[in-house]
């Protein structure tokens, strides 16, 4: 059994650290946070069963531990995780990876030369909606990719150490990556708007790939929450509403056929909307935090590439830099 050590227990590390403890495959031997009254929660919920610190050198130099769990601001992310490495450790990284691209090509040269894993925690691509959207694009179900718009707003949590776009646009990112391959945009055009922080609140992200564009809106102050993915297709429309209940993925037989003969009066050609069936697939549900815990325990045991290791960290992250460029010029 792998023994492990999560360094932060704030926001999103509690639901990390359960998933740890609760996994047969790996041991939870150190919470680490250097906010005591963080640390006092961590007791009451595991007690003697887990040893606690507020010293990350404390936890990382151990020589027992295989993983580390890296869960704080994500200014600390580069130095937790080279540090990690050097001591022999595999890293699992909350997003974005690191501050910079950088940061993020060293880490994944010093990973790759100790032969370590680093696994960073793009949790959409675990959904098993995403799952099963990447399952009907592989089969050609919904044609080639025309556009894809998505949106992921709420009021609040908002953070101090990255912008709205670095913190929610990086799971639609992670999620376009994932769905085309690891295609990358040609061109990037970016807004948005600081407000109640020193970095973005809101933003406006548009993306232009080879075939299709992507529009991905990204706020922290939105009056109602929303986690919506649209993809069209040549053949298939498809809506992913994560806030539903039931039936998150709904597919709609809808499209256009071209018409182009000597009878078209107006023009060269004209469009017919087709329109058919509209339904919603059964989808097994699971738990994408569980899903990407054990994607990172099965890379390092097969000794393989994480579905969501660096290479993919290293093409967001310079999508996002990018789209900073732009949004301060």
């Amino acid at each position: 059994m792998k023994n492990i050590g999560l360094i932060g227990f704030g926001y999103w590390a509690p639901a990390i650290a359960n998933k740890i403890f609760i996994n047969p495959k790996i041991n939870l031997k150190w919470i680490c946070d250097q906010n005591k009254d963080r640390i006092q929660k961590a007791k009451l919920i595991y007690h003697d069963q887990v040893n606690y610190s507020q010293d990350s050198n404390e936890v990382i130099n151990d020589p027992t531990l295989d993983m580390i769990v890296i869960a704080v601001e994500t200014s600390g992310h580069y130095n937790l995780a080279k540090q990690s490495l050097t001591m022999g450790k595999h890293v699992f990284v909350e997003k974005p990876f690191t501050s910079t691209v950088q940061q993020a090509i060293d880490l994944d040269k010093l990973a790759k030369n100790c032969n370590l894993k680093i696994h960073i925690n793009h949790v959409m691509i675990y959904n098993s909606v995403i799952k099963k959207i990447k399952e009907l694009l592989v089969e050609n179900h919904i044609g080639k990719i025309l556009y894809l718009d998505s949106m992921r707003m709420n009021l609040g949590q908002i953070r101090k150490d990255v912008s709205s776009m670095w913190d929610l646009a990086s799971h639609d990112l992670a999620v376009i990556d994932y769905l085309t391959d690891g295609k990358q945009p040609y061109y990037i055009s970016a807004v948005g708007e600081k407000h109640f922080n020193s970095k973005e609140s809101v933003s406006f992200l548009t993306l232009r790939y080879e075939n299709f564009i992507s529009h991905i809106q990204s706020s922290w102050i939105s009056p109602v929450k929303e986690r919506k993915l649209i993809i069209v297709g040549t053949k298939k429309m498809i809506v992913f509403d994560d806030l539903k209940i039931s039936e998150k993925l709904t597919i709609y037989d809808k499209g256009f056929h071209i018409i182009n003969n000597e009878n078209i009066e107006y023009g060269v050609y004209e469009t017919k909307i087709h329109e058919g069936d509209v339904w919603s697939p059964y989808i097994e549900q699971k738990d994408a935090l569980s899903e990407s815990i054990e994607n990172f325990i099965i890379s390092v045991e097969e000794n393989k590439q994480s579905l969501t290791g660096s290479d993919q960290g290293i093409r967001i992250l310079k999508i996002l830099e990018e789209a900073d460029k732009k949004m301060n010029n």
